[in-house]
């Protein structure tokens, strides 16, 4: 009995992809551990599945870095040089941004101050103005008592109240400079009912 032929396109079941997957890639890693030992050939195959993940298998007798560089003597070609300019440009933008922001840091210090224009000096001027605003702003904001507003450092003492009609008094007595108010660590609120 012979196997039917297998008709070749996607496999739509990820399961059965996946199985596919594996047992063709240990087919073919075989074939190139068989072609390598019988006839001393270097053989390198890199995969990468569906889902991302990335298999290799080289030859004992060589890396795969060692066949690329075989290849593109081969095939008088340079894939890396490709790369290699991509990034010098991507070390070229890094190099001025990098000029760019030392400058504006020796001019924030009073540095270079003599190269700028009067325009330039005041927008420098206008920008220090408003990083100083904004100091002193998140200062005040540090002396506020985030729950209830300004508060000073001094001691809080005792509240009591009670509401129109209830039969409750309220005793509230707040500790200062607790960290957790919400739960319950920076108060105590105790409740007493009232004697008709």
């Amino acid at each position: 009995m012979s196997r039917g032929k297998i008709q070749i396109k996607r496999i739509e079941n990820t399961t059965n992809r996946q199985v596919t997957y594996s047992k063709r890639r240990n087919g073919l890693f075989k074939k190139a551990n068989e072609l390598t030992v019988l006839c001393d050939a270097k053989v390198s195959i890199i995969m990468v599945s569906s889902t991302g993940k990335v298999q290799e298998y080289v030859s004992p007798s060589t890396t795969t870095k060692q066949l690329i560089d075989e290849y593109q003597k081969a095939k008088e070609t340079d894939i890396w040089s490709s790369n290699y300019e991509r990034m010098q440009r991507e070390l070229k933008k890094l190099k001025e941004v990098n000029r760019s922001l030392r400058t504006e840091i020796r001019q924030r210090r009073g540095e270079s101050a003599n190269d700028l224009s009067l325009e330039k000096i005041h927008i420098l001027e206008q920008d220090m103005e408003n990083a100083v605003k904004v100091i002193r702003d998140r200062k005040d904001a540090g002396n506020e008592d985030p729950q209830y507003g300004l508060v000073d450092n001094g001691d809080y003492g005792a509240v009591i109240g009670c509401s129109n009609g209830d039969p409750h008094i309220f005793a509230l007595r707040l500790r200062p400079r607790q960290s957790n108010f919400h739960s319950g660590a920076g108060s105590d609120l105790t409740t007493y009912t009232l004697l008709e």
